[in-house]
């Protein structure tokens, strides 16, 4: 739907700091517009005198007004022919775009326990025997069964699952001894209340 008169964010340029919003950007654009030089610099000083006041809370930090100063040079895609009281420089650092962090692309055999557990995995099959490995195992073990826990609500079988999977994740080095391996405690899952303070069903 189209209405006339009606001016929609989505059709307006994107701001480039949208912390201080349109009507500053707005002011922004019309000094980097002004001819006269003088005016452009007196228009900077009060867009600045603005931005100051939109940020009472951070004027306790040493470069405060130099951020505000890096601002204005971002804004006008520095664009604004003054004489700036701060060197501006850096501010074209702080315009570009961070770098997108890749994802990691390692397949996980099994989901529910996870790319750091099956690390786990493959640092035990080097481990040799020890107090140290025992104590990676119980570790690996009781997060394997908090992980089975929750993604199966915790069936009364996981402790034999646990084992099973220990064995074959670890090409059958090692081999978890249920007569003698007690688990950690797993918290009880806490149910929600529904709006009449009833515990939901599954």
């Amino acid at each position: 739907m189209n209405i006339e008169g009606l001016d929609y964010n989505t059709k307006r340029e994107r701001l480039k700091l949208p912390e201080y919003g349109r009507e500053v950007q707005n002011m922004v654009d019309h000094a980097v517009a002004l001819t006269d030089k003088s005016e452009r610099q007196a228009c900077a000083e009060y867009i600045v005198t603005i931005m100051d006041r939109m940020c009472p809370q951070n004027r306790g930090n040493a470069d405060y007004k130099q951020k505000l100063w890096d601002h204005l040079a971002i804004m006008s895609d520095f664009k604004l022919d003054i004489d700036w009281p701060y060197d501006t420089s850096e501010a074209v650092k702080m315009a570009e775009k961070p770098q997108p962090i890749d994802y990691p692309a390692t397949e996980i055999r099994v989901r529910h326990y996870g790319r750091l557990i099956f690390e786990l995995f493959d640092k035990l099959k080097t481990m040799p025997a020890g107090e140290e490995r025992d104590r990676l195992v119980a570790f690996t073990a009781n997060q394997m069964k908090r992980d089975l826990d929750q993604w199966s609500h915790s069936l009364s079988n996981n402790e034999e699952r646990v084992a099973s999977d220990l064995a074959n994740f670890t090409d059958g080095k090692i081999q978890l001894d249920l007569d003698n391996f007690r688990f950690e405690r797993s918290m009880p899952q806490v149910m929600p209340l529904s709006k009449n303070g009833k515990k939901k069903k599954r």
